[in-house]
């Protein structure tokens, strides 16, 4: 075993919320060596940032070598490697290769596991990083009928962006995108799985990193379905992803069931006792899954926020933990961030605009909430979350440029009784009504 090597500030895992950490480590300790252990030979850095309100962000995640990083801050060191072993006691983190850290601080963010219904076999894809992205696509060019299991971003984005190809895409809930937003909103964005999609789309301008070739120094070959760090949010960007056939969309939705079963006459059984015949087979096999995340907020958060591990608050509690790490080192005390005040993400599904805020599904608000609601087919879709006069969350589809408004009167938490149906009247410019 090599001799311990030691560092004030260690940060295990390479993607957004380990990078954002050693940033900002390296930024408040200068003359410190921040040491970053990452299994996978390229980082995941957050490019083209921008604050667009006082809580909402958006940002590009951008895969790079780790030299990118350390040519940026030459403070920082990586070390590309698997860990074993986290020796608590005695301030330790033991890696693959034998090489021992000793830290002072410590930020563990090395995410989840992905969950696959069925691991090892060649016609079940799990769709993690840019290597397993990149396999998916070589897959679909054989494709004439494929089925999506899931009901999160990348299935969302999946069932969108296939052409060419039969989608069956099984879902366990009773509307697509469960997890982001409403029924309502769900039928909106499905009748864009029906349409012809633009045949223009923005070229891809960033250049694309993966393991595949890099070798260990022992001679192994990285495997990149266990060691990539999660998609970001454009991963499908500069993909092809087209099957054998010549038409654009044909997406048919199962809902409410599981895959319960894989069967060597070439069906998935589904836990609605509807099996589904695929070009290839594979022998019987049950379904297994596997949850946890490494990150849990374990403070008491405030009425208008929830934890939802995506790509801002991977950002955000990086960010924080660093903040953190710093403050306990230098004797300081740490306020709560404001950027756990509010919850607020913007995305894009379907080629919309996404903006939730706060409850936006009404999350522990209990029966005495209400809804409102606008809606303007192929253009918008707006929702706020009303509890006792005043708005909680909100969900806004399309480009309604309200987001910045909504966050206002969420935060401020101002009776809007009086206001009534107004509030979402398209004949009032509700930006200028409370500017």
């Amino acid at each position: 075993m090599e001799a311990p090597a030691a560092g004030k500030f260690v940060v295990v895992g390479g993607g957004i919320a380990g990078v954002t950490c050693a940033e900002q480590l390296a930024i408040h300790f200068p003359s410190e060596e921040i040491l970053l252990v990452t299994a996978s030979p390229v980082i995941k850095a957050v490019t083209n940032f921008k604050q667009v309100s006082k809580v909402l962000e958006e940002f590009d995640v951008e895969e790079q070598p780790s030299t990118m990083l350390e040519n940026r801050f030459p403070n920082i060191k990586v070390i590309e490697c698997g860990v074993k072993q986290l020796k608590s006691e005695e301030h330790c983190v033991l890696t693959e290769d034998g090489i021992q850290l000793v830290y002072k601080k410590l930020c563990l963010c090395a995410g989840a596991k992905p969950k696959l219904i069925y691991e090892g076999n060649p016609y079940v894809l799990g769709i993690r990083d840019t290597d397993s992205a990149q396999e998916f696509q070589k897959q679909l060019t054989k494709a004439k009928r494929i089925m999506i299991i899931g009901n999160g971003g990348i299935a969302l984005e999946l069932a969108y962006e296939i052409e060419g190809c039969e989608v069956i895409w099984a879902i366990k809930d009773k509307a697509i995108g469960n997890t982001f937003f409403d029924a309502g909103a769900a039928e909106f964005l499905t009748s864009k799985l029906i349409a012809e999609k633009p045949e223009t789309k923005i070229a891809h301008k960033r250049t694309r990193y993966t393991t595949e070739g890099k070798k260990k120094e022992a001679g192994t070959k990285v495997n990149a379905g266990n060691i990539g760090s999660a998609l970001g949010p454009d991963w499908h960007e500069g993909l092809n992803l087209k099957g054998t056939k010549e038409f654009s969309h044909k997406v048919h939705i199962e809902t409410m069931c599981e895959v319960k079963n894989v069967y060597l006459q070439q069906e998935f059984r589904l836990s609605k006792k509807k099996s589904l015949t695929f070009p290839r087979d594979y022998h019987n096999q049950p379904v297994t899954t596997d949850e946890g995340d490494i990150c849990t907020a374990s403070w008491q958060p405030s009425p208008l926020w929830q934890q939802m591990r995506l790509w801002t608050q991977a950002r955000q509690m990086g960010w924080y933990a660093a903040k953190c790490m710093a403050a306990a080192t230098l004797g300081d005390s740490v306020d709560m961030d404001f950027s756990f005040e509010l919850f607020a993400h913007v995305t894009k599904f379907f080629n919309y605009k996404v903006v939730l805020l706060g409850k936006y599904n009404a999350q522990n608000l209990g029966s005495d909430h209400e809804l409102m609601l606008r809606c303007t087919k192929g253009q918008e879709y707006i929702k706020v979350v009303m509890q006792d006069g005043r708005m909680m969350g909100a969900v806004l589809i399309g480009e309604t440029n309200l987001e910045e408004t909504f966050e206002n009167l969420i935060l401020n938490q101002m009776n809007l009784s009086s206001y009534g149906e107004d509030l979402l009247d398209p004949n009032i410019d509700i930006e200028d009504y409370f500017d």
